[in-house]
C-alpha cells in the first residue's frame, strides 16, 4: 500500500475531483476527506503524467463545486490565492501574485511535461499539489503542481484550461492523447547557430539564425515519415511565423493526432514545404 497526501477540488457536484497525477500515481483507489470532515473512498478515473492531471470520482452528491475562471486572460501582478494541505496542515490558505504565465516545462525543471505553467509567489509546499490556485474573485485559474527544491517564492500551477481539457479526456476514455512529432529542437540565435555549425561531433548544419532548428529526428517517427531532417530550420507552421521552440510545442500539443501541420522549412538556404501528420505520443514504459 502506497501512502502519501495531496490536495484536490471538486469540478462536478456528482463527485468528480481534480488533482495531480503524481498525487495518485499508480493508485486505483484513494481516501478523500472533505472540508466538512466526511471521508470517502475515491476511484481514480484516469491520470496523465504528461500534464500531471488526474481525475478521482467519489460517490457523493451536491458537492460544492469550485467556480472556474479564465486562465487565458491572466496578467502578471494579479492576486493569486493557493488552498491546500501543505505538510499535512489541512485547509491552509496562502496569498501572493501571478509572477508570470506560460513558463515552459524546461524553465520549471520538468522537461518531460507539456504545460505552460503559471508562476506565483503564493507559498506552495509539499501537500499543496492538486489544490486550486484562485484569483481575487475566488475563481479557479490553476492547479498547484510544482515547486523547485530550495527556492523561495517560486510556485507553479497548471492553467485550469489545460487541466479541464485533459480531465474531459480522462473522464470519457480514462487516458489523454497527446500529439507527437519526434524531433529534438532548439530556438535559433546567432550564437546557437554557431554552436550547432561548429560542433565537431555533429554533422548538423543550419543556414539561418532565426527560427527553430531541428537537432535530431527520432527514427520511424511522424517527423521522419514526413521527411524532416536534422539541420532543417522551421520558419512557419500553418503560416504562423515560428521563432521559438515553445511555439512549436504549443502548436503540436493543440494539434489532433492524425491531423495536418504544414511546415515551411529552410534547408541549406532553400525553402521546403512539408506536411507532417502528428502521431500519438509513445507511452514511456518503466522497467
Amino acid at each position: 500500500m502506497e501512502r502519501g497526501t495531496g490536495s484536490g477540488f471538486a469540478i462536478g457536484s456528482d463527485g468528480l475531483i481534480l488533482t495531480n497525477a503524481h498525487v495518485v500515481d499508480g493508485a486505483d483507489t484513494v481516501n478523500v476527506t472533505l472540508r466538512d470532515g466526511r471521508s470517502f473512498q475515491g476511484r481514480v478515473l484516469g491520470e496523465d503524467g504528461v500534464t500531471d492531471v488526474a481525475v478521482v470520482k467519489i460517490e457523493a452528491n451536491d458537492l460544492p463545486v469550485a467556480a472556474i475562471g479564465d486562465s487565458d486572460k491572466l496578467l502578471s501582478g494579479e492576486w493569486a490565492i493557493a488552498i491546500g494541505n501543505p505538510l499535512g496542515l489541512d485547509n491552509s490558505v496562502t496569498a501572493g501574485i501571478i509572477s508570470a504565465t506560460g513558463r515552459s516545462s524546461s524553465d520549471v525543471g520538468v522537461p518531460d511535461k507539456r504545460v505552460g505553467f503559471i508562476q506565483t509567489d503564493a507559498a506552495i509546499n509539499p501537500g499543496n499539489s492538486g489544490g486550486p490556485l484562485l484569483n481575487a474573485s475566488g475563481q479557479v485559474i490553476g492547479m498547484n503542481t510544482a515547486i523547485i527544491q530550495g527556492a523561495q517564492g517560486l510556485g507553479f500551477a497548471i492553467p485550469i484550461k489545460t487541466a479541464q481539457q485533459i480531465a474531459k479526456e480522462l473522464i470519457s476514455t480514462g487516458k489523454a492523447e497527446h500529439a507527437y512529432l519526434g524531433i529534438e529542437m532548439a530556438t535559433l540565435t546567432p550564437d546557437v547557430k554557431n554552436q550547432i555549425n561548429n560542433n565537431p561531433n555533429s554533422s548538423v548544419r543550419v543556414a539561418v539564425d532565426r527560427g527553430v532548428a531541428i537537432v535530431s529526428v527520432v527514427p520511424n517517427s511522424p517527423a521522419a515519415a514526413a521527411g524532416l531532417r536534422p539541420g532543417d530550420a522551421i520558419q512557419k507552421i500553418n503560416n504562423r511565423p515560428i521563432i521559438q521552440s515553445e511555439a512549436v510545442q504549443e502548436l503540436v500539443q493543440n494539434a489532433k493526432v492524425g491531423g495536418n501541420l504544414q511546415m515551411e522549412i529552410n534547408r541549406n538556404g532553400k525553402i521546403v514545404i512539408l506536411n507532417v501528420r502528428p502521431g500519438s505520443l509513445p507511452v514511456q514504459k518503466v522497467s
